[in-house]
């Protein structure tokens, strides 16, 4: 693809439209991630009319802390109802949208080269800021507008997708946990208990020695962070991960995870569970996690729906200790009862979450694929 470079500052331009009106009091920020969220910021007893206000194809950055993070917190908005940002923050537009498409100036700062060129150009503060006109000195490929609107087309349909995907899983567990519920609310079952100890093993992760450091290596060992454990029912390896070396692989070797371990956190976002997929047998683990391994007598998919029920949540609720540093203890874990069913019940039932749990990871794989032609795609923008 041949593509022309031109500056940013050509092809934008900087706009300040305050919130003089009051049209909107829905405050955001925006994630490392380049997307809007809603703000951590408090904002009681704030005058939010000199806040920026927000409107369609309309971009944001927060230029405060690129050198800290190594990326610029940029991002498009795309709602027809305004939202406003910080003031602090640069708003922009692009300045002949027949020339350059939004989306497509959103695709380019998605790019690694985009944020290590910002990055350069941060000043020698603390946290490491950047200033408009360096911003705007940076060099951009702009390819014609009908290869523009391929790429956007293109990328937007993997995103499709990818969205399909991740709405069949969450509909798919939300129908196995409401399965699971009916059924503990339904007083003409049998009902027993028995301790998470009695069918597993509960160990907990490791910390990095202190010499030793997370890299980027793939062909290293993974190391699953309590950030790598999201919404879905699985991790499973990806792009995010991070590794550690042979060396410290050695020394923490011992603290490693096999395919169906059951994870849960214990520090700081307590109550996090999830699988280990099979991208991720024999992965390091967290010493912010515990897993749960070597199950006898229960499938993993059937602790792990269970403790994502109301009742489960509210059991790993009552087993955390401290207010300040809340903590959920080994021990507790192991001490947690889980309630079962006489066999035909428990039978019909584990045989509906295999079937659900082939298709939950099936369709997570495709997500991870999708995932990587999305980035193919935006690596195919001239290199800058």
């Amino acid at each position: 693809m041949s593509a022309n470079y031109r500056k940013l500052g050509e092809i934008v331009e900087l706009i300040d439209e305050r919130n003089k009106a009051l049209e909107s009091s829905e405050v955001l920020g925006i994630s490392i991630d380049k997307e809007f969220m809603p703000s951590v910021a408090n904002t009681i007893g704030t005058d939010l009319s000199n806040y920026k206000l927000l409107r369609m194809n309309t971009f944001a950055c927060n230029p405060m802390h690129v050198g800290r993070d190594e990326r610029l917190p940029v991002s498009l908005y795309k709602k027809d109802i305004p939202a406003i940002v910080s003031p602090a923050y640069f708003m922009f537009r692009v300045k002949d949208e027949n020339k350059v498409l939004p989306d497509f100036l959103m695709l380019i700062f998605k790019r690694n080269d985009f944020d290590r060129n910002c990055w350069f150009r941060t000043d020698g503060s603390v946290r490491g800021g950047i200033t408009w006109n360096d911003i705007c000195e940076i060099e951009l490929p702009v390819p014609d507008l009908k290869e523009q609107e391929k790429i956007v087309n293109t990328y937007k349909a993997i995103t499709k997708r990818i969205q399909l995907k991740q709405k069949i899983n969450e509909n798919l567990e939300k129908t196995a946990i409401l399965k699971f519920e009916n059924m503990l609310d339904n007083e003409s079952l049998e009902k027993k208990s028995i301790k998470i100890e009695s069918i597993c093993e509960v160990k907990g992760g490791k910390r990095l020695p202190l010499d030793s450091y997370l890299i980027e290596n793939r062909n290293s060992h993974p190391y699953i962070r309590i950030r790598d454990i999201k919404e879905n029912c699985f991790v499973m390896l990806n792009n995010e991960f991070l590794y550690v070396d042979d060396e410290t692989q050695k020394e923490i070797a011992r603290y490693i995870t096999e395919t169906n371990d059951l994870l849960i956190s214990i520090v700081g976002t307590i109550g996090l569970t999830v699988l280990v997929h099979k991208s991720l047998d024999k992965a390091n683990l967290t010493e912010n996690c515990v897993k749960l391994t070597k199950m006898k007598n229960l499938i993993p998919e059937y602790v792990l729906i269970y403790l994502r029920t109301k009742a489960g949540q509210s059991a790993i609720l009552q087993a955390t200790v401290g207010a300040v540093q809340a903590k959920l203890p080994l021990k507790n874990i192991q001490n947690l009862d889980l309630p079962f069913f006489e066999d035909s019940i428990m039978k019909g039932y584990n045989d509906f979450l295999r079937k659900t749990f082939t298709c939950i990871s099936n369709n997570l794989e495709e997500i991870i694929q999708l995932q990587s032609f999305r980035q193919l795609v935006i690596s195919c923008i001239s290199g800058m």
